[in-house]
């Protein structure tokens, strides 16, 4: 865990454990929608034989499955930081 404080934060950071600056619940439901969608797109462009925007569209499937890890691996860090303790979708 280079880089990141026990409470998930990165260095230099905005915000706080009390108060984080990004909203990680929203991001991962955003990224795992963006993952869902264009792996739909990236079989349907695979189908129709349009490999450019097939290989395009399986980029942003990759850049997805990393953000929803690296998100994961930020709420579990703010879990540990705050056992018990639930956010809701917009913290």
């Amino acid at each position: 865990m280079t880089g990141n404080r026990p409470g998930g934060q990165p260095r230099g950071a905005r915000g706080t454990v009390g108060h984080p600056y990004t909203a990680l619940n929203l991001r991962l439901v955003l990224a795992a929608f963006g993952l869902v969608v264009f792996a739909v797109l990236t079989w349907l462009a695979a189908r129709a034989d349009l490999l450019v925007l097939a290989v395009l569209c399986g980029v942003v499937v990759l850049t997805a499955a990393v953000d929803l890890v690296v998100i994961q691996h930020r709420r579990r860090a703010r879990h540990r930081a705050e056992p018990g303790v639930h956010h809701s979708l917009f913290e």
